[in-house]
């Protein structure tokens, strides 16, 4: 059985309620609940913490164990050259994810910190692009 960790970053612990016209109405929980069921055949934990360093922590805790990490920086995608190093760090393959299609917004979010670090980057299908990145490890 694979073991997958999904990290989240700041403020995506208000999805549902957040900008639903970007981000849509279903809190991450229900949809967690539902990719759960649909890949029973994964271990599948999930992260959230609104804190950079939490965040480092936590790839660095998991980063050496897991079959695969999936990484919604959110914000600190932009600006967190310590995320981008702990991923450059680690063994662990990670995917980065975004829910909007982030070169379709402000310029600044353009660059990533993570990107050339990741196996992957999978952006702008919704939530369904944390789906995409677990199908991406099977």
């Amino acid at each position: 059985m694979k073991k997958l960790i999904i990290i989240n970053g700041p403020n995506l612990n208000l999805l549902g309620k957040r900008e639903p016209n970007v981000y849509g109405n279903l809190s991450f929980t229900e949809f967690l609940d539902t990719i759960k069921n649909k890949y029973s055949n994964v271990s599948l934990e999930h992260f959230q913490s609104n804190v950079e360093g939490e965040i480092i922590n936590k790839i660095q805790d998991v980063g050496f164990d897991y079959d695969g990490i999936i990484l919604n920086a959110a914000a600190y995608t932009h600006t967190s050259v310590g995320i981008g190093d702990a991923v450059k760090a680690i063994q662990t393959p990670v995917v980065e994810v975004h829910i909007s299609n982030t070169f379709g917004r402000e310029e600044f979010r353009h660059h990533s910190f993570i990107s050339p670090n990741a196996k992957g980057v999978i952006l702008g299908f919704g939530l369904q692009s944390y789906e995409l990145a677990i199908q991406s490890f099977l």
